[in-house]
């Protein structure tokens, strides 16, 4: 056995070798609507402002409390309440690996002998499950109804069973892209309470949806609310944010690493949030779009269409495999969920782009079932 083959097979945990890394589409040429993404770019006069303002930067130094101006203005964005505070991450998905290094309790009193665990429903965001097996927790899935709704009794007794640590509530939810009902998630909020379990309220999608969880943030101390700028328009910025009491906040931010957000990213969301209306007008154009999608999906025989509330709309098709293949062809790349939970048996997920690439991918669609 090689120095190489003792280090894979002795060295990196069994669990990991296991594991399937996060897979990214090649998209090189292709109608990109597969990870839902805003199709928008900057202004080319926005565009020029933010270049000078990133070259003026000072790259030789590690990020100073200019990120404190970030988290102000985030704070602000969001009209985070009176006594709450605001951690960022790189990305949310920074952000959900912190929280199950924070919580990964060992089984003793604390947990009423249990190992310490994640929950949410499935199907859902792949990083809930794969953040707390990295982490060494386990991870509890729920399976929603068969009209993707949460199934309260089901999570009511999941909570009772394995007393998890956090409980992830995705609003509106990935990649089923709908709002679950408010009544379902006070009693899942509540029953969680009583076990002393954190719920996170996932917002990804928040500049898409109707609804927000933040005007109900203070009813419960033990509600952590997620959110990231990608949806808003800067994904490839990386930087997400939670917002939590103050004293809670102050535990997690324990575990962050030091000068995770670098300049050049803080620098972008900052300028971001000085232009939101260009934002918020591009949020409004993808909104207008994903009504259309949905419209010119009724008229598609043999396809489902789900509601949204995401920018993203999900899709049952009589063989996802041979539309995803066909659509592909077309130059038109959008994601085969069909595999990531029996519930989502046929399904696509498309992403809400322009009103020239949603023309592309409907006339891909309709070719290709």
């Amino acid at each position: 056995m090689t120095p190489l083959q003792n280090i894979l097979q002795h060295r990196i945990r069994a669990d990991v070798r296991s594991m399937q890394a996060y897979a990214v589409q090649d998209a090189a040429g292709m109608v990109k609507l597969d990870a839902m993404e805003n199709p928008h770019r900057l202004p080319l006069a926005l565009q020029a402002q933010l270049g000078q303002r990133l070259g003026a930067l000072a790259l030789n130094r590690y990020p100073d409390g200019r990120v404190n101006d970030l988290r102000h203005a985030l704070a602000s964005y969001a009209q985070m309440p009176e006594g709450f505070d605001i951690m960022l991450g790189n990305g949310s998905d920074e952000l959900i690996s912190l929280l199950a290094l924070a919580c990964a309790v060992p089984p003793g009193a604390a947990t009423h002998g249990l190992p310490a665990s994640v929950l949410a429903p499935v199907p859902g965001f792949v990083m809930y499950a794969m953040s707390a097996q990295l982490q060494g927790l386990a991870f509890h899935g729920v399976p929603l109804t068969l009209d993707f709704e949460l199934d309260e009794a089901a999570m009511l007794a999941a909570i009772e069973q394995h007393r998890p640590a956090i409980i992830y509530l995705a609003y509106p939810n990935n990649p089923t892209a709908n709002l679950w009902n408010d009544t379902a998630i006070e009693s899942i909020i509540l029953a969680a309470g009583e076990q002393g379990a954190l719920v996170v309220m996932d917002e990804a999608y928040q500049p898409f949806a109707s609804k927000s969880y933040i005007d109900r943030l203070t009813r419960h101390s033990h509600v952590l609310l997620l959110r990231t700028l990608s949806k808003f328009g800067l994904a490839g910025v990386r930087l997400g944010y939670m917002l939590g009491p103050k004293a809670l906040i102050a535990e997690l931010d324990k575990v962050r690493p030091p000068y995770n957000i670098s300049v050049l990213d803080c620098e972008c969301a900052l300028f971001a949030l000085e232009h939101q209306e260009v934002f918020a007008a591009q949020a409004q154009d993808i909104r207008a779009q994903r009504a259309i999608i949905l419209e010119a999906l009724t008229g598609l025989p043999g396809v489902q269409a789900y509601p949204s509330e995401a920018n993203m709309v999900l899709v049952r098709v009589p063989d996802a495999g041979k539309t995803f293949d066909g659509m592909k062809a077309h130059g038109v790349l959008v994601k085969n969920v069909s595999r990531m939970h029996a519930l989502l048996a046929n399904c696509l997920r498309l992403t809400v782009g322009t009103a020239a690439e949603n023309a592309t991918m409907l006339a891909a669609l309709k070719a290709s079932l």
